[in-house]
């Protein structure tokens, strides 16, 4: 069983979460995720490993209350545990050597993200950082990123906080002033990645993207998180799930990232309509 140490709502849809998984805590990297259960009838979700502390032996991680699993993960509070807390799995994000970086990331795929943006801060590497939410009140990580960042874009699709616009207006903003970045990295929602990558491709920047699929066993052997890669099927739990921004085939991503949706819709209104009797 793995305790929830820390327990906090970043916004009216995302919590963070302080796990005590001191082995995962030890080998985890940025770009790296764990599987989790969260009781012994529940379902393998991938999550991705948001922050870690080695000397503490915890592994943070931040989830958007998006389905039946998440609504369950979410009514879990500090002391209690988790049944399944399997990781890290997946392969690390690469960062030596490079000097100066755009990460891009937008909505609750900045938890992703800002691991990145850390550990590229640590080593010396500049780091400017777009992040982009559909309003002020759906902002998360803003400090965190102040923090590891020599420049923040604070975009929102309103203008309610920062500046309004998207993502790639800002993205597009810094390269047209004369900023050269040695690679662009691009986490959030797919059709978000897709255009960050038809940008870069313009001004010929490498980009690197993190394809966050629906997975079951973490191990390539279920094909469930399968996408094509320059004309090749890969895996995202095994090959990935970061990958080169201009070969990624976007739009059947898109399309299977939707098979599940009216399941998932189900299987969320279930599960609340029990919290409903619970609390009568």
């Amino acid at each position: 069983m793995y305790k929830i140490l820390e327990k906090e709502c970043l916004n009216p849809t995302v919590t963070r979460m302080v796990i005590d998984a001191p082995a995962i805590a030890a080998k985890a990297e940025p770009g790296q995720f764990v599987i989790l259960r969260v009781d012994e009838n529940g379902e393998r979700i991938p999550l991705t490993v948001a922050d870690f502390d080695r000397k503490k032996g915890t592994v943070t991680i931040i989830f958007q209350i998006v389905g039946a699993t998440t609504e369950l993960l979410n009514a879990k509070n500090e002391g209690d545990s988790l049944q399944d807390f399997v990781g890290p799995l997946g392969i690390p994000s690469v960062t030596e050597g490079l000097k100066k970086v755009a990460v891009v990331g937008g909505g609750v795929g900045c938890a992703i993200a800002f691991p990145v943006a850390k550990k590229l801060h640590e080593q010396g590497t500049v780091v400017h950082s777009v992040i982009g939410f559909k309003s002020e009140d759906l902002v998360i990580l803003e400090d965190e990123f102040r923090a590891v960042s020599d420049h923040v874009a604070m975009m929102t699709d309103d203008g309610s906080y920062g500046e309004k616009g998207l993502v790639t207006d800002a993205l597009r903003a810094l390269l047209d002033a004369g900023e050269q970045y040695d690679e662009v990295i691009a986490i959030g929602p797919l059709i978000m990645m897709k255009f960050v990558s038809l940008l870069t491709k313009e001004y010929d920047i490498k980009t690197v993207v993190s394809m966050n699929s629906i997975m079951i066993d973490g191990t390539g052997m279920c094909g469930c998180c399968r996408l094509t890669v320059g004309g090749e099927t890969k895996f995202a739990c095994v090959d990935g799930p970061e990958f080169d921004g201009h070969l990624v085939d976007y739009d059947e991503a898109i399309q299977r990232s939707l098979m599940y949706r009216e399941f998932e819709e189900e299987a969320h209104e279930h599960v609340c309509n029990l919290f409903k009797m619970e609390v009568k």
